[in-house]
């Protein structure tokens, strides 16, 4: 089966999001798949572009939510409004909540309570229900083993999924002890945390970094909802895909664990998402040895393409530090930065799409503060 995808330019300045379009099958016998919708301003690109490129009668055979936040969900509204769509996968925080009721600290909740709470708090992802159905959309939710046309799910299960969903950093505050009794605390960010973060990105230093001299730690953490990302395998002719979402260190683990268990190998992939923007805080050595191989002689061709989402002028992402870290493990690494790009392999060449042009090694990185 070929496939090629697309990513399409997303957000301005630090507002980075996702849009992914994937078409597989052969040239006169395709699917498409679109992978989370954008800012509220990207939907009418994405319609536009559909429809420009696979006629008006264009339809999309599944839409995948990786997870609800605002920079991945909002122009999804558009899409569902404008484009039929056959299949919708996205975890839905309220119709989900029951069976994590116990993990909230305020044992009062009903379960009627905390779904009208948990449905107040994710109003984006409500519209996004109530457009599918009266398109007559079916409704599924992708966790680890679900098909997605050539796509498996990784990441997150269920069991994942109903821990991480009261460390939701809108969803009430979460029983810790019960979390963490289970192996399973990753911890809400507070206003704080974020005021922080903004002002050492707004300080940020630099280091030298060297082919064999790796700064990336591991350790890096993310939120809750960023380690409930779909993460999807796709299996091509080509090359097995790696999609990741905005998944950090835990998410990619799961998904690797889930990799092993299906039998789906790793450390062969012909092309792989950079999580998250290509911030540091989702990956590091260890689960990159694991998913792409280790680190390579420097001078070594690369092996698979590495994409990256992130807008042309956003000072902190992508992270040359995290960059480096792909390439040294055989990666060619490809950013959006303002402009769309294409992963073309197997499909007839599209017009508008030349060679993406290839970031180099940086020989200086963002130092940790």
């Amino acid at each position: 089966m070929k496939c090629e995808i697309e990513f399409m330019a997303v957000g301005e300045a630090a507002k980075a999001g996702d849009a992914i379009i994937v078409r597989y099958g052969e040239p006169d016998a395709f699917g498409l798949m679109l992978v989370d919708g954008g800012h509220a301003s990207t939907g009418d690109r994405i319609v536009s572009h559909l429809r420009r490129n696979f006629t008006s009668r264009v339809v999309l055979e599944h839409v995948v939510l990786t997870h609800s936040d605002g920079d991945h969900a909002s122009g999804l509204r558009t899409v569902l409004r404008e484009i039929p769509v056959r299949n919708l996968w996205l975890h839905v925080p309220w119709l989900l909540a029951e069976q994590s009721r116990h993990l909230f600290l305020d044992k009062r909740f009903s379960q009627e309570g905390l779904q009208n709470k948990l449905m107040a708090e994710y109003g984006i992802v409500a519209e996004i229900l109530d457009l599918a159905a009266a398109a007559g959309c079916k409704l599924h939710y992708p966790f680890a083993g679900e098909r997605i046309g050539p796509f498996t799910v990784l990441s997150p299960s269920f069991e994942a999924y109903r821990y991480l969903l009261p460390q939701f950093d809108r969803t009430p505050a979460a029983d810790q002890a019960a979390i963490e009794q289970a192996g399973m605390w990753i911890g809400k960010r507070t206003v704080l945390d974020r005021m922080l973060e903004a002002a050492r990105a707004k300080v940020q230093s630099w280091t030298e970094e060297r082919w064999d001299l790796e700064r990336l730690r591991d350790g890096g953490l993310t939120s809750a909802s960023n380690e409930s990302s779909v993460v999807l395998y796709g299996s091509f002719e080509k090359g097995p895909v790696l999609l990741t979402g905005d998944a950090g260190i835990r998410g990619l683990t799961w998904a690797a664990n889930a990799a092993d268990a299906l039998g789906l190998p790793l450390q062969s992939f012909s092309f792989v998402q950079i999580p998250h923007h290509g911030s540091r805080r989702n990956v590091g050595p260890t689960i990159l040895d694991r998913l792409l191989g280790p680190k390579r002689p420097q001078g070594s061709a690369p092996r698979f393409s590495a994409y990256v989402s992130a807008p042309a002028d956003d000072a902190d992402h992508p992270r040359r530090i995290v960059l480096n870290a792909f390439k040294r493990r055989g990666g060619k690494i490809i950013a959006t930065q303002g402009v769309d790009r294409c992963h073309n392999a197997g499909f007839p060449g599209r017009a508008g799409y030349g060679p993406s042009e290839e970031l180099p090694f940086f020989t200086t990185v963002e130092e940790y503060t």
